[in-house]
């Protein structure tokens, strides 16, 4: 009914209301005839004419007409209005596009299992909600005023040639799939207790269609318009391979359970609406922390959607995108969520999508499993050009799709919200489409690792020519990419590898911190440095866990990921000897997998480079050596360390060179001078600069030797 154009529907509910009006007399006739007529009053019971009248002007007029005929009725009565009934409820023609759905009851019967008697009987629960009359006439059946409402008791004297004494068994449609609401307050006997139609079904037979109100409050319908028209076929055969298996598998007892597995959320939404709407379903999303994890709630809510599935129909999207599947292969320290996951799928029959980082093994039930990947990189550009058109210079889609993984919404939306901008000219809009995509990628990032905003430029990098060409080699690869792996083809080569691994090694304080914020603000990207706190975890399987969600967060924007400390993290495997060990080693195979398969850059600093394992070494792309600087680089640290509105009087940048710092302590020695100068209120001078050289050697626990801050006895000497 739901498929019906505006005319079809219209007339559809005509129909409808025309059988609940014939079906109604036939059950009004069907309960007086058992009540029998009553015989009546006496003159001098009645109440004089005037006040009569007074009396029907003042009671409701739902109390006056259910007082009934004296009239008996008569079993040709009643079979006159069962083939009234009867007409109503065949297919009537519409046209030339055939005929009309059968009335919601009959349909919902046929739907749900229900016999002849139990759809009477659920016609009568009905009654009370649509006809006023029909609470009179039940207390008359059953010989009692206060007892104006159905019962089974009740149903069972009326309807005697269809009646079936398993109507009451929890496992009949009306009980099994919650179509009545059974109130038996203390020991009153289940066939005696006051029965009610629920709000749902009473409404879906009036010929109202909505999902259920207790479901509505925790599934969201997962719908919209994308104007995306097309799928790239990547993932158009995806949504092939769902549409075709469910398809296949419509005739059987239990649809599969479609797994979408993989770090893209909105990508898997929109592969399972475009999913659904070939199959004519409406699509709701739910996180499966949502649902009801006490056994009898969730029985409950298993069953409404199963009903719901049926009479509208639905697809279910649970969505378990954040939660920890660890634990489903093995069953240990599963959560209340992925329990209730799991029982819910056990008791449920319908269209579910269940959406995930990794696949779960265990669901309860047959599954398919299906990889939704990002759009590949041709696709990707293809999306750029198409929506950008001839606004932008021709190589940005190239650019944009070489450096940034994005999916098609997030494309969408960066392109629609640049182009409203209106940027003054095509360089612009490239420019403004580059921090947008760059931006897009922080928020997954920012709670999982330290973003470093880069400021220091190549003017600032004090390194020999060999490590400066070097860096400028990084750069230069990082930028030609998409040339080279998708427009030479070394992309449909290469399985692994795409991405650009480093490693910085030297002595803390040589510059390696600095060399990464020159190349990412020369790219102009994110640059994240790596808190090994924050991954390194005590608990099996954590560390894996905390690495996955960061490369995976990494890959959208092809930030910089800058590894502080490597050693500690990338440590050459150890030989086996507890489990401790093994857990330790797998989990540097790991981080070997991921940093070979990461697009983007992945920088690597040690002060160690000899701790760092054999295996990892040969997977860097390059390794940079960061020297001690010698008394040419020291000179010129010291000519760049201060900004030019600093006032400065009578440095001497030769002696200064003679101390022996690395560029970290260089600048903490300008840094504290500056502080001293700024108390003093002077310029900084060679003597504030001497101080505070002893103070940083203290600090950094190398002895004071005041013959080598010696700056004014040398002056006054002349050397």
């Amino acid at each position: 009914m739901n498929d019906l154009d505006q005319t079809r529907l219209d007339q559809w509910r005509k129909n409808n209301d025309a059988y609940l009006e014939a079906a109604l007399s036939w059950l009004r006739l069907r309960l007086e005839q058992k009540a029998g007529p009553l015989a009546p009053a006496s003159p001098a019971a009645l109440p004089p004419r005037g006040r009569f009248f007074e009396r029907r002007m003042s009671t409701p007029a739902s109390s006056f007409d259910a007082i009934p005929s004296p009239k008996r009725i008569t079993d040709a009565d009643i079979a006159k209005a069962a083939d009234a009934m009867k007409a109503a409820e065949a297919p009537q023609p519409a046209g030339p596009t055939g005929s009309l759905p059968p009335p919601a009851l009959i349909t919902l019967s046929q739907q749900l299992g229900l016999s002849h008697f139990e759809r009477y009987m659920l016609l009568l629960c009905i009654a009370m909600e649509l006809d006023p009359r029909m609470a009179t006439l039940c207390a008359r059946v059953h010989g009692d005023a206060n007892r104006a409402y159905p019962t089974f008791a009740l149903a069972l004297s009326v309807f005697v040639e269809e009646r079936s004494w398993d109507i009451v068994s929890p496992e009949r449609p009306l009980r099994h799939w919650r179509l009545i609401e059974i109130n038996q307050p203390g020991a009153l006997p289940l066939t005696t207790s006051p029965l009610r139609a629920d709000e749902r079904i009473v409404n879906h037979v009036k010929g109202l269609h909505y999902l259920d109100d207790r479901l509505a409050s925790l599934a969201m319908p997962l719908a919209g318009d994308d104007g995306l028209t097309k799928l790239p076929a990547s993932q158009q055969e995806i949504v092939d391979a769902i549409v075709a298996r469910w398809q296949q598998a419509r005739s059987l007892a239990a649809l599969p359970v479609v797994q979408l597995v993989g770090p893209d959320a909105p990508g898997k939404q929109l592969i399972a609406r475009q999913a659904v709407t070939g199959l004519g379903l409406h699509l709701y999303r739910m996180p499966i922390e949502m649902l009801p994890t006490h056994a009898a709630d969730l029985e409950t809510f298993a069953r409404l959607w199963q009903r719901e599935s049926i009479l509208l129909p639905v697809a279910l999207y649970l969505d378990a995108q954040e939660a920890d599947s660890s634990t489903a292969a093995e069953g240990q320290g599963v959560t209340p969520a992925n329990m209730a996951l799991t029982r819910f799928l056990m008791r449920s029959e319908g269209f579910f999508y269940v959406s995930t980082r990794e696949m779960w093994p265990n669901l309860g039930r047959p599954h398919a499993a299906l990889d939704v990947t990002m759009p590949t990189t041709a696709e990707q550009k293809m999306t750029w050009a198409t929506l950008l058109g001839s606004s932008a210079e021709e190589d940005t889609p190239g650019l944009l799709s070489s450096q940034f993984n994005l999916n098609l919404v997030t494309i969408q939306q960066i392109a629609q919200a640049a182009l409203s901008a209106k940027p003054a000219d095509a360089q612009a809009l490239t420019d403004m489409l580059w921090d947008a995509c760059r931006v897009s990628a922080r928020p997954r990032l920012d709670t999982l690792a330290q973003r470093l905003e880069p400021k220091a430029t190549w003017q600032d990098l004090v390194l020999p020519d060999e490590e400066t060409q070097t860096l400028r080699q990084v750069v230069d690869q990082v930028r030609q990419r998409n040339k080279v792996y998708q427009e030479w083809g070394f992309a449909a080569k290469m399985n692994r590898g795409l991405g650009i691994s480093a490693l910085f090694a030297g002595e803390s304080g040589t510059g390696k911190t600095m060399a990464a914020e020159v190349m990412a603000n020369h790219l102009r990207l994110n640059l994240y440095r790596i808190d090994l706190s924050a991954v390194v975890s005590k608990y099996i399987g954590e560390t894996e866990k905390n690495l996955r969600r960061l490369f995976d967060a990494a890959e959208y924007g092809g930030a910089i990921l800058f590894f502080d400390e490597a050693d500690a993290l990338f440590g050459k495997r150890s030989e086996v000897k507890d489990s401790h060990d093994r857990y330790a080693n797998i989990e540097i195979n790991y981080l070997l997998q991921r940093m070979e398969a990461y697009r983007g850059l992945a920088i690597l600093a040690t002060n160690m480079k000899s701790a760092l394992d054999p295996a990892f070494m040969r997977r860097l792309r390059f390794i940079v050596n960061f020297p001690f600087p010698g008394p040419a680089e020291r000179k010129r640290m010291w000519q760049k360390v201060y900004p030019a509105d600093t006032p400065t009087n009578g440095l001497d940048y030769d002696w200064l060179a003679r101390l022996n710092l690395t560029g970290g302590s260089i600048h903490n020695i300008a840094l504290n001078a500056a502080f001293l100068a700024a108390q003093a209120g002077s310029k900084v001078t060679m003597p504030l600069l001497l101080e505070a050289a002893r103070t940083e050697l203290r600090k950094i626990g190398r002895p004071v030797n005041e013959a080598e801050l010696r700056w004014q006895a040398l002056q006054g000497a002349g050397v």
